[in-house]
Protein backbone atom coordinates (compact mmCIF):
# COMPACT_ATOMS: atom_id res chain seq x y z
CA UNK A 1 0.00 0.00 0.00
CA UNK A 2 1.15 3.51 -0.80
CA UNK A 3 0.19 6.78 0.85
CA UNK A 4 -1.66 9.51 -1.05
CA UNK A 5 -2.89 12.98 -0.21
CA UNK A 6 -6.23 14.18 -1.51
CA UNK A 7 -6.17 17.98 -1.40
CA UNK A 8 -9.66 19.43 -1.67
CA UNK A 9 -10.07 22.87 -3.18
CA UNK A 10 -13.08 24.94 -4.12
CA UNK A 11 -14.25 28.50 -4.49
CA UNK A 12 -13.82 30.27 -1.17
CA UNK A 13 -17.54 31.08 -0.97
CA UNK A 14 -18.82 27.82 -2.47
CA UNK A 15 -20.64 26.60 0.64
CA UNK A 16 -22.51 29.92 1.05
CA UNK A 17 -24.95 28.84 -1.68
CA UNK A 18 -25.98 25.76 0.33
CA UNK A 19 -29.12 25.96 2.43
CA UNK A 20 -28.72 24.89 6.07
CA UNK A 21 -30.28 21.47 5.44
CA UNK A 22 -28.03 20.92 2.38
CA UNK A 23 -24.95 21.82 4.40
CA UNK A 24 -25.97 19.38 7.15
CA UNK A 25 -26.56 16.66 4.54
CA UNK A 26 -23.12 17.38 3.08
CA UNK A 27 -21.46 17.06 6.50
CA UNK A 28 -23.29 13.78 7.18
CA UNK A 29 -22.17 12.39 3.81
CA UNK A 30 -18.57 13.39 4.62
CA UNK A 31 -18.88 11.57 7.94
CA UNK A 32 -20.17 8.46 6.11
CA UNK A 33 -17.37 8.72 3.53
CA UNK A 34 -14.81 8.88 6.36
CA UNK A 35 -16.45 5.92 8.12
CA UNK A 36 -16.20 3.81 4.95
CA UNK A 37 -12.53 4.70 4.47
CA UNK A 38 -11.81 3.85 8.12
CA UNK A 39 -13.70 0.54 7.88
CA UNK A 40 -11.67 -0.36 4.78
CA UNK A 41 -8.42 0.69 6.54
CA UNK A 42 -7.79 3.28 3.81
CA UNK A 43 -7.77 6.41 5.98
CA UNK A 44 -4.76 7.82 7.81
CA UNK A 45 -6.24 11.28 8.54
CA UNK A 46 -8.84 13.73 7.27
CA UNK A 47 -9.66 17.26 8.33
CA UNK A 48 -11.35 20.35 6.97
CA UNK A 49 -9.27 23.51 6.85
CA UNK A 50 -10.71 26.85 7.97
CA UNK A 51 -11.04 29.30 5.11
CA UNK A 52 -8.71 31.87 6.60
CA UNK A 53 -4.98 32.19 6.89
CA UNK A 54 -1.91 33.53 5.16
CA UNK A 55 0.00 32.56 2.05
CA UNK A 56 3.68 33.09 2.83
CA UNK A 57 6.39 33.75 0.23
CA UNK A 58 10.06 34.66 0.53
CA UNK A 59 11.26 37.43 -1.77
CA UNK A 60 14.56 39.23 -2.26
CA UNK A 61 13.28 42.02 -0.02
CA UNK A 62 11.93 39.82 2.78
CA UNK A 63 8.66 38.05 3.40
CA UNK A 64 5.38 38.54 1.58
CA UNK A 65 2.23 37.61 3.47
CA UNK A 66 -1.02 37.49 1.51
CA UNK A 67 -4.36 36.89 3.18
CA UNK A 68 -5.88 33.81 1.54
CA UNK A 69 -9.25 35.58 1.56
CA UNK A 70 -8.02 37.44 -1.53
CA UNK A 71 -7.67 34.15 -3.44
CA UNK A 72 -10.89 33.15 -5.27
CA UNK A 73 -10.09 29.45 -4.72
CA UNK A 74 -8.69 27.87 -1.58
CA UNK A 75 -7.80 24.53 -0.06
CA UNK A 76 -10.65 23.50 2.22
CA UNK A 77 -9.51 20.10 3.48
CA UNK A 78 -7.45 17.01 3.00
CA UNK A 79 -7.59 13.26 3.24
CA UNK A 80 -4.42 11.27 3.88
CA UNK A 81 -5.17 7.79 2.58
CA UNK A 82 -3.56 4.53 1.60
CA UNK A 83 -4.26 2.81 -1.71
CA UNK A 84 -2.70 0.10 -3.83
CA UNK A 85 -1.93 2.56 -6.64
CA UNK A 86 -2.81 5.96 -8.07
CA UNK A 87 -5.86 4.56 -9.88
CA UNK A 88 -7.36 3.33 -6.61
CA UNK A 89 -6.56 6.70 -4.98
CA UNK A 90 -8.36 8.46 -7.86
CA UNK A 91 -11.39 6.18 -7.41
CA UNK A 92 -11.48 7.00 -3.70
CA UNK A 93 -11.29 10.73 -4.53
CA UNK A 94 -14.13 10.49 -7.06
CA UNK A 95 -16.43 9.17 -4.31
CA UNK A 96 -15.88 12.28 -2.16
CA UNK A 97 -19.16 14.10 -1.36
CA UNK A 98 -17.55 17.45 -2.19
CA UNK A 99 -18.30 16.83 -5.88
CA UNK A 100 -22.02 16.26 -5.19
CA UNK A 101 -22.52 19.48 -3.22
CA UNK A 102 -19.91 21.93 -4.52
CA UNK A 103 -19.70 22.40 -8.31
CA UNK A 104 -16.39 24.28 -8.04
CA UNK A 105 -14.71 21.42 -6.14
CA UNK A 106 -11.44 19.94 -7.33
CA UNK A 107 -9.37 17.24 -5.66
CA UNK A 108 -5.66 16.98 -6.24
CA UNK A 109 -4.49 13.35 -5.86
CA UNK A 110 -0.77 13.05 -5.05
CA UNK A 111 1.51 10.25 -3.84
CA UNK A 112 3.31 10.85 -0.55
CA UNK A 113 7.08 10.43 -0.53
CA UNK A 114 7.85 8.43 2.60
CA UNK A 115 11.58 7.83 2.05
CA UNK A 116 14.49 9.60 0.37
CA UNK A 117 16.11 7.33 -2.20
CA UNK A 118 19.46 9.18 -2.08
CA UNK A 119 19.96 9.12 1.69
CA UNK A 120 17.57 6.43 2.94
CA UNK A 121 15.97 8.96 5.32
CA UNK A 122 12.47 7.84 6.34
CA UNK A 123 10.05 10.68 7.03
CA UNK A 124 8.38 10.49 10.45
CA UNK A 125 4.73 9.52 10.85
CA UNK A 126 2.42 9.09 13.79
CA UNK A 127 1.43 5.53 12.81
Amino acid sequence: MKEYMLYIRNAKDAKLSLKAEQHLAFIKECESYIAILKRESKLIAAQPIVREGVLLRKSENGWIETDIASDPETQVGYYHIVANNINEAIKIAKDNPEFKYVPSATIEVRPVKTKESDTGFVYPTKK
